[in-house]
């Protein structure tokens, strides 16, 4: 399902900067674009066809994609147009490109505002629906992903969609528990709230959604922010933050995790990930949950957000879970939360594996951190190497076998810090490469000779590790010093810039001179201009990075040495799962000495060991069939809407499920014991440290 970005980035922290704060009246009137949202397409669309790291052409093909990304966003589960609805719409297919240039918005607002007068109709519809007795004896299915499903020919096909995505709600409730009663009450509750959030939208929300329907054409990673999310994004960047520590987007109907923050409440809990979805919230340990299924981000964090100290219930749903899992219930004290407390932590522990005990020192490293501001002042500043260097002096002392670094759903953070980090376990030399839209290759080295720690090192990566993780895991790997095991990283090779729309369009003059300059990097310099309207901020992809071996993390990220079992596919989740993701390539190696302590074939007798426990260990063949099933019934395309059928669906699936817990990163310390992939690991650094001995 493609992400709304009607609402984006609003997280539970700090001042939420909310256009509706006078109590507006809300109508089905019209929207319409004002001249500065006009000024910002012009102005966004030459700005990016001058400055983007991809170069590309404002043609029919272009215009042609965008249109076909703007109606997806509208309406991409087919639920509300008919095909002959969405035919007249052809007209402005090609027009796009001139449309953006003159910044004219017609097309867009003609779309949107007939999506409102459809889903007017559509809740007059399901309102009278909800008065009907249903039938959960039904032999119909119901396809989950409209994604893919054809326009509807009429109006009475759609009718005959809605009833089975009405039916398919109420007999989740009723699996869940609730009575026919309590499904009609929140079900109209429900679309209810559906109402409101079509009626609140404005003319700035839908303005966001085109911009980003064009910047996703280009790469995934490129966006436009209206002022209100700016605002926002620009709190969440300060040192501390209040609440349950995430950040929500809309994603269709749901409430979306969209990032968690490190050494907040909801990372400390353990149970919660990014794109898990927010069902329902309830406050203290008492109060009855309420369903946000359909309410917009803003009104979610009115229920989420509040006073440190208090407690607040929520029930997630992953989001890759099959239909009707049942959500996981998380208990979470507020708190404020420092970004400062986010840094690496280290442990000691004994592991017995083959009749013998190894002292095995693991360093858990959530993300890339550095104090630039103290750095800039010569001070004693916190970082990830310092704070990580001091592990590796405790370990020596103590006699540690190994070394093990945690770089699960480390989405990275400091580019010095990778490279700094790199240099602990290297004497020096280059770690990674950067290339700029023109094709200027820099090389970023290590320059001190020292060596902090030459034993065996293993790092331990998933699917979540991204961008700096990739590039020390890369370095790592390429200098044959470290051996990398778990699945393929996330693949982001790519560098952005935020761009502070004001000082361009607020300051004609000093625009045209930065336009000629290079002008990305404008918006972090505090040019000082008395900015009475706000545009909003851009965040655009300038550079790629590249590993020392010439390969690219783009796409491929960095492949382990040894896989363990996994339920992702890994185009199903990851940078290669976008379809607009720049691609890989290649650069020129750059020239390093390899350390060579992990060798070819120290690798194929470590894999060997661990194939043979695949085959041998009762609970790693259980995890492999468990996780096959799991994929299995995650691919399934449509339900029954029959409720014994379902009922015994639902349970296969929860059984499964908890197999994919045994494989994720656990922050709570009584989940430990289900961390498969930590206690695989160990398993294999002792193995090597066995067989370098």
């Amino acid at each position: 399902m493609k992400k709304s970005f009607l609402i984006a980035l609003i997280g539970f922290s700090g001042y939420f900067v909310n256009a509706q704060t006078d109590s507006p009246k809300y109508s089905y009137d019209d929207l319409v674009p004002n001249a500065s949202q006009s000024k910002v397409q012009a102005f966004v669309t030459q700005f990016l066809n001058n400055y983007h790291y991809r170069k590309f052409t404002l043609d029919d093909s272009l215009s042609s994609k965008v249109w076909s990304s703007f109606i997806e966003n509208v309406d991409g589960s087919k639920a509300y147009f008919t095909k002959s609805e969405i035919d007249e719409f052809e007209k402005y297919r090609f027009k796009m490109d001139e449309a953006m240039l003159s910044g004219d918005l017609t097309g867009p607002f003609e779309v949107f505002n007939a999506y409102r007068q459809k889903y007017k109709q559509r809740h007059a519809y399901i309102k009278e629906y909800l008065t009907k007795p249903m039938d959960f004896t039904t032999n119909d299915t119901y396809q989950v992903n409209r994604n893919d499903a054809k326009w509807a020919s009429n109006q009475e096909e759609l009718d005959g969609v809605w009833n089975k995505i009405v039916l398919s709600q109420a007999l989740g409730l009723k699996l869940s528990g609730s009575s026919d009663s309590a499904i009609l009450a929140t079900l109209n509750k429900r679309y209810d709230m559906y109402e409101t959030r079509v009626l609140k939208w404005r003319a700035e929300d839908v303005f966001q959604t085109f911009m980003n329907s064009f910047t996703e054409v280009i790469d995934p990673h490129t966006s436009y922010m209206i002022p209100s999310t700016a605002a926002q994004f620009n709190i969440e960047m300060s040192q501390s933050l209040e609440g349950i520590g995430a950040t929500l987007m809309n994603e269709g109907d749901y409430v979306m995790i969209k990032d968690i923050v490190v050494a907040g409440p909801l990372y400390k809990n353990g149970q919660g990930n990014k794109n898990d979805y927010i069902v329902a919230v309830a406050q203290g340990d008492d109060g009855e949950f309420q369903d946000i299924i359909g309410w917009l981000t803003d009104d979610a964090v009115k229920l989420i957000r509040g006073k440190k100290g208090t407690v607040v219930r929520l029930k997630l749903l992953p989001s890759d879970a099959p239909a009707d899992s049942e959500p996981k219930l998380l208990r979470i004290v507020r708190e404020k939360i420092k970004l400062e407390e986010a840094v690496a932590q280290s442990e000691i522990i004994d592991v017995k594996h083959d009749k013998k005990t190894y002292k095995i020192g693991v360093i858990d490293i959530p993300m890339f951190y550095r104090d630039f501001e103290y750095a800039r002042k010569g001070g004693d500043f916190q970082s990830t190497t310092k704070d990580v260097k001091k592990f590796l002096l405790d370990f020596e002392e103590k006699g540690v076998d190994g070394v093990l670094i945690d770089l699960r759903n480390n989405g990275g953070g400091s580019l010095t810090e990778a490279i700094n980090l790199s240099g602990l376990f290297i004497t020096e030399g280059p770690v990674v490469q950067r290339r700029t839209g023109r094709g200027k290759v820099d090389v970023e080295s290590d320059t001190d000779s020292e060596l902090v720690y030459d034993g065996p090192l293993m790092i331990l990566q998933n699917r979540f590790s991204a961008s700096a993780s990739e590039i020390f895991a890369g370095a790592i790997q390429d200098y044959k010093r470290g051996l990398i095991v778990g699945e393929r990283s996330y693949g982001k090779g790519t560098v952005q810039q935020l761009v502070d729309l004001d000082q361009f369009l607020n300051s004609p003059r000093q625009a045209s001179r930065n336009t000629k300059e290079n002008a990305v990097g404008v918006g972090s310099n505090g040019l000082g201009f008395d900015t009475k309207e706000r545009f909003g901020q851009l965040k655009l992809t300038t550079e790629k990075f590249y590993r020392i071996t010439g390969n690219s993390t783009q796409l491929k990220g960095v492949e382990p040495d040894i896989e363990l079992p996994s339920p992702f596919d890994p185009d199903e989740m990851g940078e290669s799962s976008q379809p607009t993701a720049l691609p890989y390539d290649e650069v020129d190696k750059a020239s390093f000495v390899v350390v060579n302590t992990i060798t070819d074939k120290l690798i194929g007798k470590l894999d060997s060991k661990f194939q043979t426990r695949l085959k041998t260990d009762e609970s790693l063949k259980e995890l492999v069939e468990d996780l096959d099933e799991y994929k299995a019934q995650k691919d399934k395309k449509e339900y029954s809407l029959n409720y014994e059928v379902r009922k015994k669906e639902k349970e296969e699936t929860e059984n499964n499920r908890k197999a994919v817990k045994k494989m994720n990163k656990s922050n709570g310390k009584s989940d430990k014991e289900d961390d498969l992939y930590m206690t695989e690991s160990e398993k294999i650094l002792c193995d090597m440290i066995s067989i370098m001995k």
